[in-house]
């Protein structure tokens, strides 16, 4: 069984009549130092936290975040290491987390494979597991041993996606729903395109599971178009470039409170 909070999260904010804030930060992103200090401002504001597992080959971010998953590697960032700070993180809150990881370390991770990665990651604290490049046909060794240990197991579709497709991944999909608002990388956006709402509802008639839309979404007002359509928000680029020019600036004082007033913004959007 899954903590539930996943579930929890986007029931609340549907109470609420407003979409869910889910937050994006890579770890050990600006540095090894600052990344729990980073995560703990956002989760003050966020309804679930989305957190980057560094990889040298993240085909499905666009320049931002890959800079960041390098700076983070650069940093000494590894798997292990992951695990351990969501281990501080759930010390500290309720709140979901979810890991965004290509299937690569979760392939190879030395301790056990798939089986002792999902364990592990459970073990941590962690919610769920967003695989963005692993195909869900064939992903059932990887769904059993999430099922096994209580992780819920999230998936992507795309506005290229057919209905079959759809299906294939909702029935995979255990929290939510990851809907890609475009047809490329992650990457901050002055507006997304008109296909979004199309996608959503598309994949609304396919599950009952709550749909999160991401890619693009860069500001407050792009937050609130999305929360008209869909059940979550989620905001990576925009977040990752704002603690990125704060780590340009040395950190000064006031660093924790920026990002964290960014967060609340986005929040606000989600709320409209």
């Amino acid at each position: 069984m899954s903590s539930g909070r996943i579930a929890a999260a986007f029931e609340r904010a549907r109470a609420e009549g407003r979409a869910a804030f889910v937050a994006y930060i890579t770890a050990g992103f600006p540095d090894a130092e600052r990344f729990l200090d980073y995560a703990r401002a956002l989760l003050e504001h966020a309804d679930l936290l989305e957190i980057g597992l560094p990889y040298s080959d993240p085909l499905g971010d666009g320049p931002t975040i890959q800079r960041a998953s390098e700076t983070a590697l650069a940093q000494g960032a590894t798997t292990a290491r992951t695990l351990a700070w969501i281990e501080e993180l759930r010390a500290g809150s309720d709140k979901p987390l979810a890991l965004m990881t290509y299937y690569n370390p979760v392939y190879c991770y030395p301790q056990g494979g798939e089986h002792g990665f999902v364990r592990r990651l459970a073990a941590a604290g962690a919610d769920g597991v967003i695989l963005p490049d692993l195909p869900p046909d064939e992903a059932g060794r990887l769904l059993s041993a999430a099922r096994g240990a209580g992780l819920d197991t999230v998936f992507l579709v795309a506005p290229t996606s057919t209905p079959q497709r759809i299906a294939e991944v909702v029935k995979a999909c255990r929290g939510f729903v990851y809907a890609v608002s475009v047809t490329g990388v992650t990457g901050a956006r002055e507006s997304l395109p008109d296909e979004v709402a199309d996608l959503v509802a598309r994949t609304r008639a396919a599950t009952e599971l709550p749909v999160a839309v991401g890619f693009g979404v860069a500001s407050a007002d792009s937050a609130a178009a999305v929360a008209q359509l869909a059940d979550g928000v989620v905001v990576g680029s925009a977040l990752i470039r704002a603690i990125q020019s704060e780590a340009d600036a040395g950190h000064p004082e006031g660093a924790l409170e920026r990002v964290g007033a960014l967060a609340r913004e986005l929040a606000a959007g989600c709320r409209r």
